[in-house]
């Protein structure tokens, strides 16, 4: 455990120093470089109800306000047209973006005649799930993702998702009937709760191969300041002490073994595994944390389409209100305001809050954080890119990754981790998270009042996380609005 505290500890402090907003000018993202490959993402901040552990940019739902924020969302596509950038592939987030399903098909067709989009991800919700929905995004769509969480009905109940989204083996019956529509169905889980057995986690992973999924994603509980004690009062205080045993449990049964259902993608990312023409379906491992689980269907998974796309396009463009754009050097974050990005959009530009600009060394460990995570590093890449190796630009966590047995494979070419380092790849990316969580806690502690109210209460006062940040954000706006 010590190893992991101590992680944890200096990827906090990293990204205290680097996820940290300071007020800018822009007024747009830099134009696209010519033959880079980008990817497009769009936030969609609208949920029926707010889940008390989710720290992302969103607002209950209003049929007015949402109409117009896509006809918003749709303008700012089109800057990014007229900014050089072409895309290959499109990840609509939230929120809830199927929360109209009209508007984000309308949306989606945009992208299509504008970019040249070849995949499409999006979102959902389990109430979603139902032909009218699936019908209209089958083609559009080619991985859908549904936040599932758990399927024990006690831990919805805890989550206040039972009364919107229905039962465990509601939700079942809803992922088996969506999957033939998608050429990846993804899941997306959450381990570690702390009223989650070891008996439950291991009936939340049989289900997922009862779904028929071809992807799930197992993420740990992990929480920022601005939902902390929402978390506490529903769902628990979050600890770590049994985190690894858990993730131990989720990554034996789905890929562990001769004769795996699941392959891994990312540290915490799992593809159901095609068994060749003629060969029967492969059964769960028969280790001590499995079961038998008989009557599997298995989908073809066509893609390489994993739920973290930051693994995949190191640098992308994000639209929306609460966006996060990464391009070269800088992040930037858009307003998380609906009321300002409406404005900014209506005036002609994007609506872009802060940034935050990475030195070279922030860009190595960037660049070594999201490729372990992907399971794999390539040293060859890193070299031509940053013009050193990786043993000589990041010594400390080279040696401190070796002396913790991370590492299966570490030649000139590349780097590859064994099933330690795959935990500690997990350990380091719930900290980023918890890190990006305290970035969002940024942009939302300058909210005008009336949608600060929206989200948390009459009377709430959400601490600054900087002093002072919300004159620097009003000045920088106001040069902006000059310009």
């Amino acid at each position: 455990m010590l190893t992991e505290r101590l992680l944890s500890a200096v990827v906090r402090e990293a990204t205290k120093d680097y996820l940290k907003i300071n007020p800018t000018t822009d007024t747009h993202v830099p134009a696209a470089e010519p033959g880079k490959r980008y990817m497009l993402y769009a936030h969609v901040p609208f949920c029926e109800r707010l889940c008390p552990y989710c720290s992302f940019n969103r607002f209950p739902f209003r049929e007015d306000r949402t109409r117009a924020y896509f006809d918003s969302l749709r303008k700012e596509m089109r800057m990014l047209k007229d900014l050089g950038y072409d895309f290959d592939s499109l990840y609509v987030g939230g929120g809830t973006p199927t929360i109209m399903i009209d508007e984000l098909c309308e949306t989606i067709d945009l992208a299509r005649d504008l970019f040249s989009i070849k995949e499409v991800s999006s979102e959902t919700n389990p109430n979603h799930l139902i032909p009218e929905y699936l019908d209209k995004l089958k083609g559009r769509v080619q991985r859908l993702s549904v936040g599932v969480q758990s399927f024990d009905d006690g831990l919805l109940k805890q989550m206040d998702r039972y009364d919107k989204y229905g039962s465990g083996d509601e939700i079942v019956a809803r992922v088996q009937e969506a999957v033939p529509y998608f050429i990846s169905m993804n899941v997306d889980m959450i381990f570690n709760f702390p009223a989650q057995t070891e008996d439950m986690l291991i009936r939340d992973i049989e289900r997922i191969v009862e779904t028929g999924a071809t992807q799930t994603t197992f993420y740990p509980l992990m929480a920022s300041p601005a939902v902390e004690k929402s978390m506490a009062r529903t769902v628990g205080r979050v600890s770590y002490d049994r985190e690894q045993r858990y993730y131990q449990i989720v990554d034996e049964i789905l890929a562990g073994g001769d004769d795996p259902l699941f392959s891994r993608s990312s540290a915490w990312t799992y593809n159901r595994i095609t068994p060749a023409a003629g060969e029967e379906p492969a059964r769960a491992p028969q280790g001590k944390h499995a079961a038998p689980i008989e009557n599997l269907q298995v989908k073809d998974n066509e893609t390489g389409m994993i739920d973290e796309y930051v693994v995949q396009y190191e640098e992308y463009p994000a639209i929306g209100s609460g966006g996060i754009t990464y391009l070269g050097n800088s992040l930037y974050v858009n307003t998380f305001s609906l009321s300002q990005y409406h404005d900014a959009i209506e005036s002609g530009h994007m609506s872009i809050m802060g940034k935050t600009e990475f030195n070279l060394h922030d860009r190595m460990r960037y660049r070594f954080l999201m490729q372990t995570f992907g399971l794999r590093l390539d040293k060859k890449r890193f070299k031509q890119d940053f013009g050193m190796s990786v043993e000589d630009g990041l010594p400390v966590e080279m040696a401190f990754m070796k002396l913790a047995g991370a590492f299966d494979v570490d030649n000139d070419e590349e780097i590859t981790l064994t099933p330690r380092g795959r935990y500690l790849a997990v350990v380091m990316m719930r900290q980023f998270f918890i890190g990006v969580n305290n970035l969002r806690d940024q942009a939302r502690s300058v909210l005008p009042k009336d949608e600060r109210e929206l989200l948390f209460g009459a009377g709430c006062a959400m601490a600054d996380p900087d002093a002072g940040l919300e004159a620097s954000m009003r000045k920088a706006a106001a040069v902006r609005a000059e310009s």
